[in-house]
């Protein structure tokens, strides 16, 4: 699978503190290995899509922080990276 990163998403990551960009960089590297890691906890964002209509999803970094993405094919696009709270504002 091959991943995008947004520029939100690349924005978001700058922002965290290194210990979660840490976090982060693991919890991707689990996700590209198997997106239904357990330690992720991947779910489908419930009434969610992004402009194109595609699912967005969440994956969980730590116990406060996730990241939101969707599938298309081969692509894995990952919209945002943060708290909680992106939820919010998924892409």
């Amino acid at each position: 699978m091959r991943f995008v990163r947004t520029d939100n998403f690349k924005r978001d990551f700058k922002k965290l503190p290194e210990e979660i960009k840490r976090s982060a960089d693991k919890a991707l590297f689990f996700f590209s290995e198997n997106m239904r890691h357990p330690s992720l906890r991947t779910k489908k964002m419930e009434g969610q899509r992004d402009t194109h209509g595609r699912d967005i999803w969440e994956a969980r970094v730590s116990r406060a922080y996730r990241f939101t993405f969707a599938i298309d094919h081969d692509l894995c696009i990952l919209y945002r990276i943060g708290p909680h709270d992106i939820e919010r504002n998924p892409q």
